[in-house]
């Protein structure tokens, strides 16, 4: 008998929360609430959830009374509460918006408003609401085209195929679409979380104005880009520490976030930071490894700059054009060997003999740099032997 008037108590207080919840969600406010199913709000992380109701939408549930959902087949009491915490979270999407009435219910965590927190976010607690602020920012700010590796936190952890993956083919599908698709394990949609979701930290609640712009691009590429602006509008040619500190040493780090550490170890020998600057063939050498192998892990890193710093090409070339056109024109210029390697290291004239779908055109080996060197000269064939 007690366990019995337990019960009742129990089930009087969430037949009042659905009341109430329902009272809240039929206004005109949450008009576009109602034609969401209930999974919307479900998280990856919730337990004992009403799966029989969590493809009916809010509208359809909340015109069917409460002891008909209490009778569906597989609904006991704990599913009923669950639905009705489903409900809450609903309510509580915008709350901004909401009734100064709305009332906690107990033993319910409404999802975040932001969906995140300053030090970061659980993917685990990302639900479709969340979802859908994150996309709709990428839209709002007219980042569709870009693409995902630019502003990964590293390219580490994102799979390679999905590098050039633009926004846009993750901006108009729901979070269970894209888990839906072939090959988007949980790493490669965690990565694709972590990328929406630092952009909506970083913009979300940005305005927009018709007079201004705001540019989003990786921190060390904006530094760089702010020094070579500044280095072509200005005559004289930098010395070799500060190209060293605002070139060379930012796109260095930068690999060194984006690969693995023998990448970044052959990177560090070719651009010398440790010793002399190495060849191919003495790379391969030191690190065990084929010539062909190695010319791989070369093009790698020139797939990663190419990634993270799009434009970088033209403006590294029309850079070095500026420098060694006045180089030549004063004594005692300083030695630009490192900052040409720095250039063939990252954006290279040609690919370099690797074998596979990114070959783009022909083999250039420490022998073809040998022979340009002899034919010209240049300080940039003896930086990339």
């Amino acid at each position: 008998m007690r366990l019995s008037k337990i019960s009742s108590v129990e089930q009087l207080q969430i037949i009042s929360q659905f009341e109430s919840l329902r009272k809240i969600l039929v206004t005109e406010e949450y008009a576009d609430h109602l034609e969401k199913p209930l999974a919307y709000w479900a998280l990856p992380t919730d337990r004992r959830l009403p799966l029989a109701l969590l493809g009916r939408s809010l509208r359809d549930l909340l015109n069917t009374p409460f002891m008909e959902l209490s009778k569906t087949p597989g609904i006991g009491q704990k599913k009923i509460g669950s639905f009705v915490d489903l409900l809450g979270r609903a309510a509580n999407t915008d709350p901004a918006d909401l009734p100064v009435e709305i009332v906690k219910m107990p033993g319910d965590e409404f999802a975040k408003a932001d969906g995140y927190s300053s030090d970061g976010y659980d993917p685990a607690d990302v639900s479709e609401v969340t979802w859908s602020q994150w996309r709709a920012t990428v839209i709002k700010h007219g980042l569709e085209n870009e693409c995902l590796g630019r502003y990964a936190p590293s390219l580490k952890d994102m799979t390679r195929v999905i590098w050039s993956a633009s926004l846009g083919d993750y901006a108009h599908s729901t979070l269970g679409e894209i888990r839906a698709r072939k090959t988007h394990g949980a790493k490669r949609v965690l990565a694709i979380l972590d990328v929406f979701h630092s952009l909506h930290v970083t913009v979300g609640n940005m305005g927009v104005q018709d007079h201004l712009v705001v540019r989003i691009v990786p921190r060390r590429i904006d530094e760089i880009e702010l020094w070579i602006g500044n280095v072509l509008q200005t005559p004289g040619v930098p010395g070799e520490e500060e190209i060293f500190q605002r070139f060379v040493s930012p796109l260095l780090e930068q690999i060194r976030v984006d690969a693995t550490r023998q990448i970044a170890s052959l990177a560090e020998n070719r651009l010398g930071i440790t010793g002399p600057i190495t060849s191919v063939r003495q790379a391969a050498r030191t690190m065990g490894l084929t010539r062909a192998r190695v010319y791989q892990l070369l093009n790698e890193i020139n797939d990663i700059t190419t990634v993270r710093w799009p434009h970088g090409r033209h403006q590294v070339y029309e850079l070095r054009e500026k420098i060694h056109a006045e180089a030549a024109q004063v004594r005692g210029a300083p030695d630009l060997t490192q900052f040409d390697a720095a250039i063939e290291l990252f954006y290279p004239g040609s690919r370099r003999g690797a074998s596979g779908p990114l070959e783009q055109s022909t083999v250039v080996t420490d022998e073809d740099l040998q022979r340009i060197q002899q034919k010209s000269g240049s300080l940039e064939a003896q930086a990339v032997i």
